[in-house]
């Protein structure tokens, strides 16, 4: 296990370091001149070029990437262009938002793709399975932005039941997180269902079935908790996906996380920002993969670390 850790921790350093390398040089090579959007239009040359040189902007990509690599490691993640403000501050106050959207998005796509999967399941190859995997076909497709405007649309605005936007409340979570959970149960679903007709299929079901007990019983009591054990992996990785792709989500309704942010700083040019982010959400994608990694073999001993 120890060996293992290890390994994976200096393949997520490498990674991490491969995400700085290739996001800071397109951020360099970008049309989009970030000195412009401090100086403003009216600025003069000499302005342009006094501002280009306090930020360090004139000097060569590798002189650049180097300060900020250096900078990095002390735990500066610089500071933002234009609310001079450090960074690592700006995204703290943002992260909680978006780590409780994070958890709620997974809740709400485990209830719907788990209970899609066990149905179809139940009812393979009848009509009920088809449509449910139809379904979770759609949902995996749709963009995020169309189901987003959907539910607000139906919801909020011709129904009433929800805020249109904002952040404080628990009826502000609802439609955000019911946005991330439709569209990541498709995929929940698919391998909710695979996992539960091979466990139906196996000895030990055929034997519950054989003492007698209620098919509610095998489904809940044997079935199930085997079956689910795939989706472990899946919620590991899910971190990482939900905490880099919530940025559409976070702009429709408002919500101020780090999705929110990193768009503002998109429109912005402000690179220390994006930088961040997209740092950070490298991060969490590594760590669910570990913790996938990690957990799977403790809760499934059918799996072996090698």
């Amino acid at each position: 296990m120890a060996a293992l850790l290890l390994r994976r921790l200096i393949q997520a350093a490498l990674i991490l370091l491969g995400v700085s390398f290739i996001t800071f040089f397109l951020l360099y090579v970008l049309p989009a001149d970030p000195v412009r959007q401090i100086a403003g239009r009216s600025a003069t040359p000499q302005t342009v070029a006094n501002i280009r040189e306090q930020l360090g902007l004139d000097q060569p990509f590798v002189v650049q990437y180097g300060r900020y690599l250096f900078g990095l490691l002390q735990g500066d993640m610089g500071r933002s262009y234009l609310q001079k403000t450090d960074v690592a501050t700006l995204i703290m106050a943002r992260l909680p938002a978006s780590l409780l959207l994070m958890a709620a998005g997974i809740a709400a796509e485990l209830v719907i793709g788990l209970a899609m999967g066990v149905i179809a399941a139940l009812w393979r190859g009848r009509a009920v399975d088809s449509g449910l995997m139809m379904t979770s076909f759609v949902t995996v497709s749709a963009p995020q932005f169309v189901v987003a405007l959907l539910l607000l649309y139906i919801f909020a605005v011709k129904l009433g039941w929800f805020p249109i936007g904002g952040y404080g409340t628990a009826a502000h979570l609802v439609l955000p997180a019911l946005t991330l959970g439709i569209l990541g149960s498709g995929w929940y679903a698919r391998i909710m269902r695979s996992s539960m007709i091979e466990v139906l299929r196996a000895d030990f079901i055929r034997t519950a079935r054989a003492k007698g007990l209620a098919r509610s019983r095998v489904i809940l009591r044997h079935a199930l908790p085997n079956a689910i054990l795939p989706v472990i992996a899946m919620i590991g990785i899910d971190i990482g996906i939900f905490m880099g792709g919530i940025v559409v989500v976070e702009g429709v309704f408002g919500w101020p996380g780090i999705g929110q942010l990193a768009w503002q700083a998109i429109q912005r040019v402000d690179i220390p920002i994006i930088m961040g982010v997209t740092l950070v959400s490298a991060c969490a994608i590594v760590l669910g993969n570990l913790l996938a990694d990690l957990v799977v073999p403790l809760v499934d001993p059918r799996i072996r670390i090698r």
